[in-house]
Order: C-alpha cells, then structure tokens, then sequence
C-alpha cells in the first residue's frame, strides 16, 4: 500500500492529505438546512449534512491530492448514521482514485486490536466467507499497550496489503506528558521508532514500510531527529497550518528525492472559507474555497522541497 500512497504522490507532486473532519459548524447553514429539511433535524440529518459537504469538498480537491484522513470521531459521535456517512466517505474517495488514511488511532489488547484490524482493514469471516467493514487503505495505531497491541494490525498489513501510521511524536501541546519523558536517558518517542522499525521490517515495499509513524510538525526538531532514526519509514505529518506548523519545519520530514512524508492539514482546507484570506468564496462556493488553500499549500510546501 506504502507504494500506491508514493505513486499518487508522484503523480500528482503533492505530498499532503485533507484531513475530513468535519464539524457541524464547518458546514455552511444552507447546506445544513436543507439536510435537516430532507432527514430531520437529528443525528440523521447531521450525518446526511456531512455526507454533502465532504462529497463536495472531495470533488473540488480529489484531482490535486494523493490521499485524504478522515478522523473517524467526527463521525462516530452522531451514532450509527455518522458511521454510515464516514463508510460512505471511505467509498467515494476510493472510488476517485483517493488512497484513504482512517483516523480511528486504535490499539488495544490482542484479540481487540484484532478485531479493530478487521474493522478498518481487513474482513471479518462468517461461515466460511469474508465481509469487509470500513476497509480504509491505511489506519492510524496507539501503540501504547506494546507489541500485542500493534501486531494484529501488522497482520493485516500483510494479508490486505494495507499500512497503518504508529503514533510516534504527536502533535499536540500536551503530547510531551508522556511522549518526552526521558527511559534510561532517552525520550520515550525515540524508544517507540525503535519499535516501529521492528514492526515495520518485514512490510517493505521496496524503501518504505508499510508500517508508518505519525509525527508533528509542531516539533520540528523531534521531526528531524526521528527522520534519521527511521530512514525507511514514511511520516503522517500533522500539526500543519492551523495548528502552527509551517513548511519550513516540515523540511527534515523530506529525503532529498522529495518523498518520505505525506502532510495533513484539515480545517485549514474544509473550513478555509471561513478564513479572512478566503472569504471573498464565501459561503456558496466552499468547495472552491477548499481547493484554493489546497493549492496554496501545494505551493508552500514545494518551496521548500
């Protein structure tokens, strides 16, 4: 899978993703009322309003991009009809040619994460017959029960070729609680890159593993640091533009082929026509708002490349 992400890359000369995460006040109130007038004013009109914005959103965008994220919390919190507006997220940018990222940061015990594995990647068997759920092409992992946890993922990575994207250095404010806390004189990211090397060695694609890390932008001294720990490890870098990351601090996420890193940003696309630079797209035309920041990132992120 790591190889179909660095092809669309190519093809396309755009190392990013939008991030679907959609609010409810992202959506303009146009397409929420009509939404509310056609499903109710419910969580069944919630997630029909989603549904619209983000096919509109994928149709003004899907041609410049190479992949999009999904933050599957987005969806969840309006029950069983959000879950049904993210499955048919998944299935319409797969279906234009989108490689699709879950953001679901799942891990558990063995047998849960075997079975979140089988949610998001693979097919749950049924008297002798594969059904798949979500089937995204690549799932982000919380690797903080270890191993057992991680595994099953891995599995799937193998028998689906699908990727999963292992937190690593997040790129929240609160992320150093943990994450920073030196283990026998060194920081406990640097010990997760260790294990996500491991994890990753058997899932080559050529370079790159299929088994990926996710690392801010936010910290981009840790980010250069983690690159040269895991040279062969493809980076899901978040923290980009609306949560301070610049493109100069994406810099060392790079090798100097360009590749080696694929960059989300998500209210800073989905939401750009609320923004000041913007706003002449106003409300009607959010979609062309999207695409022009899509463009604009495009272009701040090859200065640098």
């Amino acid at each position: 899978m790591i190889s179909r992400l660095i092809e669309k890359i190519k093809e396309t000369k755009a190392p990013i993703c939008v991030g679907l995460d959609p609010m409810l006040s992202y959506i303009p109130e146009t397409l929420k009322e009509r939404a509310f007038a056609e499903k109710g004013a419910d969580p069944e009109g919630a997630a029909e309003a989603i549904w619209q914005f983000n096919r509109a959103l994928i149709d003004a965008v899907h041609d410049l991009i190479p992949a999009v994220k999904p933050q599957i919390a987005m969806y969840e919190q309006f029950g069983i009809p959000g879950l049904q507006a993210y499955e048919r997220t998944v299935r319409y940018c797969q279906a234009k040619g989108l490689v699709v990222i879950g953001d679901a940061k799942r891990g558990d015990i063995g047998s849960t994460s075997a079975a979140y594995a089988t949610a998001h990647l693979g097919a749950a068997e049924i008297c002798g017959k594969e059904y798949p759920a979500f089937q995204t092409d690549m799932v982000t992992v919380n690797p903080y029960l270890g191993s057992d946890g991680v595994q099953p993922f891995v599995d799937a990575c193998q028998r689906y070729d699908r990727g999963v994207f292992v937190l690593v250095k997040t790129s929240n404010p609160s992320s150093g609680e943990f994450q920073d806390r030196l283990i026998d004189g060194r920081p406990l990211y640097e010990w997760v890159a260790e294990k996500v090397m491991e994890w990753g060695s058997p899932c080559m694609e050529g370079e790159w593993s299929n088994v990926g890390a996710v690392v801010g932008a936010t910290y981009p001294e840790m980010l250069a640091r983690l690159r040269e720990l895991m040279p062969h490890t493809f980076f899901l870098v978040p923290g980009y533009g609306a949560q301070g990351g610049s493109a100069e601090d994406l810099r060392h996420a790079f090798g100097q082929d360009g590749l080696g890193a694929v960059v989300n940003s998500s209210r800073g696309i989905i939401a750009a026509w609320k923004q000041e630079k913007y706003v002449a797209f106003g409300a009607g035309d959010f979609a062309g708002a999207a695409r022009q920041a899509t463009l604009d990132m495009i272009a701040d992120i090859r200065s640098v490349l």
